[in-house]
């Protein structure tokens, strides 16, 4: 159990395994060659752990987009000004940038949560106030934030995917909208996996050359005054120092899903960072992680390296708002279809190679 502060109190366990022979047994007789479906057998077989079930379903699909305002952002750590979050909330509002079109496109909900824009966006269909502070604090100079506030969004990510839960849902992706989280991300994914600072820094939203230079500069400024702080790894302590509100939240709404047994379509390189604080914290939050989608953003690929995860889709995304989740939601419900609905060798009365061990219809 996760109890003392500052997290929320959760209890996670990894998936009970006793049912894993019988869901191969059931994926092996399907009408096809073993292992022909690739990685939609891997997905099937792990919604079947998670649900404890040989005819899983995937209810009430909801995407949750964090969105939040970094103290850093000023300091020059993205091509976009500040101004930027809040201006494309009132386009994922409006119904108009591309996790909505998605989201559409394959039955998703879709709620936009403020927790921590520098911005007054006053009641609003699809919005959920849980806004913690008008952004964070500049990391180059100061922690973004207090432990307090960190165990604040913790617990209100939590809170969100609990009441999720409560109303039956299953299903959940995470996305994220906030200018220069790209660079929280690639401190916190620095400290967390060991991989060089150099290597955890991408474009982000599209620097160019002297632009991202300046952001190596600002970044390895930050570090250098978090380590003189007496700066370690533990996780809680790197993500207040550099994540930002949203990060946080959805840190704590990882945590929150596993505990409720839900899958998560992971995202790319904001929301992993976010979920290496949290298996740090809780190792079984992995075994509910489909990981959608392999990010154009450098750092990425240390993230999945130290989570040893093969994402489903690799299409040169860097967009972030759990786009690439909303993409592979349908491979998902397939893996799920193919699972109940296909006939098997028995049923279809087609033959069988069972001496070989190999399927040949």
């Amino acid at each position: 159990m996760l109890s003392s502060s500052p997290l929320p109190a959760l209890t996670i366990s990894r998936p009970d395994p006793s049912l894993a022979a019988a869901l191969q047994h059931k994926i092996d007789r399907k009408t096809k060659p073993l292992g022909a479906l690739g990685a939609l057998e891997q997905v099937a077989l792990q919604i079947g752990l998670i649900q404890q079930s040989l005819t899983p379903q995937l209810r009430q699909p909801q995407m949750l987009v964090f969105a939040g305002d970094h103290g850093a952002a000023k300091a020059g750590v993205s091509a976009y000004p500040q101004e930027v979050t809040w201006q494309m909330v009132e386009n994922f509002l409006a119904g108009g940038a591309a996790i909505n079109v998605f989201c559409r496109q394959n039955g998703w909900s879709l709620a936009v949560v403020d927790a921590g824009v520098a911005h007054d966006f006053g009641p609003r269909p699809g919005l959920i106030d849980a806004k913690q502070a008008w952004g964070t604090a500049n990391y180059i100079d100061a922690p973004a934030m207090s432990s307090a506030a960190c165990a604040a969004a913790l617990a209100r990510g939590a809170e969100l995917v609990r009441d999720y839960a409560a109303r039956g849902g299953n299903v959940l992706g995470l996305g994220e909208m906030g200018i220069g989280n790209t660079a929280a991300a690639s401190l916190i994914t620095h400290c967390l996996t060991g991989t060089p600072l150099a290597d955890c820094i991408g474009r982000g939203t599209g620097l160019d050359d002297a632009g991202l230079q300046r952001k190596q500069r600002l970044l390895a400024s930050a570090l250098e005054r978090y380590r003189a702080d007496g700066g370690d790894n533990a996780p809680l302590r790197v993500l207040a120092e550099f994540g930002g509100f949203e990060i946080a939240m959805l840190t704590g709404a990882i945590l929150a899903a596993a505990e409720q047994r839900i899958l998560l379509l992971i995202d790319g390189f904001i929301v992993t960072s976010a979920l290496l604080v949290a298996v740090q914290l809780a190792p079984a939050v992995r075994d509910y992680c489909v990981f959608c989608h392999h990010s154009a953003e450098s750092g990425h690929q240390a993230q999945l390296a130290a989570l040893q995860a093969e994402p489903l889709l690799d299409l040169g995304l860097r967009l972030g708002e759990g786009s690439g989740a909303a993409l592979a939601l349908p491979l998902a419900q397939a893996a799920v279809n193919f699972l109940n609905d296909m006939a098997s060798f028995d049923s279809a009365g087609v033959c069988g190679d069972k001496t070989s061990g190999e399927n040949q219809p």
